[in-house]
């Protein structure tokens, strides 16, 4: 669990946030028996207090990703590697995927490094969690998408999510289809959410009714993406086409539709998005919404430079760099299928 915050001593010591506060930077004007009441609470919780805000800087980044493994990180540590030289950081990664991660270690290390500011990757940001590295770090910190719903206080920097939906489906749309599925990642994703709106708002302007029984939410990893596939198309009436929310899952889609002998794209369309190294390795090359995930990597890092050099406000920043879809073979002009669907038991 993340450690005690200033909240939760105040809270156990029945006193203000700007109480304890004073407290513990030894100013006046407060009891004996206040004082009394917040010191025993910070025993009782294990506070420890933030690094101080003055503290010089030594030329240290971390990144703290959820995962490593898959072709979309490996290209955004790179981009965040390169942003790192270019604005004088060296850059330390961690994976809190792994198995032996805990959070107030990795915190009680970042201390230790005396590390000056903070990019977190997380597909699910949870705001204790976030709070406890604000309070305790007192340093920069700004969230890369995909991340969970986003709090206005944080600097965050992401991509068109919402457009990149509607450019998926409207190419899709505009290739005749109008069965089209959308296999989005967790439900609990910002990005998700994002992708799924744009899927919805291009076909409103198309004048068409998206079928909800086509919308399945994942994990963004290919077993996923191929599992949803196969329930899809083993309907009685099922997609001519597909959206997936990431690459990753578009392979499960193509691995699904080979093991039912469909061929993409003579019989099914599929859109990815990403634009990871997967894109060209898979047969057809696959169409896809292209995240800059370079861009986004060096403006995460360039906003920590910046909070350091020209500290702002309590509110964050937000940057939205263009998505643009990018087209390969794996879409085409929607027809009879030429084959039908081996269905499995």
């Amino acid at each position: 669990m993340p450690r005690a915050t200033l909240a939760d001593v105040a809270a156990a010591a029945g006193v203000s946030v700007p109480t304890v506060s004073k407290v513990l930077s030894g100013k006046k004007h407060v009891s004996a028996a206040t004082r009394d009441k917040v010191l025993e609470a910070v025993r009782a919780s294990g506070y420890e207090a933030p690094r101080p805000p003055t503290a010089p800087r030594v030329g240290v980044v971390d990144l703290l990703i959820d995962g490593l493994g898959s072709p979309w990180a490996q290209v955004l540590i790179s981009g965040a590697e390169k942003a790192a030289a270019r604005w004088g950081f060296s850059l330390v990664v961690t994976s809190s995927a792994r198995a032996d991660f805990d959070l107030r270690r990795w915190i009680g290390m970042v201390r230790k490094r005396n590390t000056d500011g903070i990019v977190l990757v997380l597909s699910r940001a949870d705001q204790r969690e976030i709070a406890a590295i604000e309070e305790l770090l007192h340093v920069p910190l700004v969230l890369l998408d995909p991340v969970g719903q986003r709090d206005p206080r944080l600097s965050t920097v992401g991509a068109t999510n919402w457009l990149g939906g509607v450019m998926a489906t409207t190419h899709l749309l505009e290739l005749g289809h109008t069965r089209i599925a959308f296999i989005g990642g967790p439900l609990d994703t910002q990005c998700t959410l994002d992708r799924y709106e744009g899927y919805l708002a291009a076909h409103r302007t198309f004048g068409i009714d998206s079928d909800p029984a086509l919308t399945r939410y994942g994990d963004f990893l290919v077993g996923g993406g191929k599992a949803l596939t196969a329930e899809l198309l083993d309907r009685d009436d099922p997609p001519t086409a597909f959206f997936a929310g990431n690459d990753l899952q578009a392979a499960g889609v193509y691995q699904a539709a080979t093991e039912r002998g469909l061929r993409v794209p003579d019989d099914l369309s599929v859109v990815g998005f990403d634009d990871s190294l997967l894109c060209e390795m898979l047969s057809p090359p696959l169409t896809t919404v292209r995240q800059p995930l370079d861009d986004m990597a060096n403006e995460a890092v360039r906003l920590v430079y910046e909070e350091l050099t020209h500290p702002r406000g309590p509110a964050g920043t937000r940057i939205e760099l263009a998505t643009t879809l990018v087209v390969r073979s794996s879409t085409a002009q929607h027809g009879e299928r030429r084959t039908r669907p081996v269905r499995h038991p």
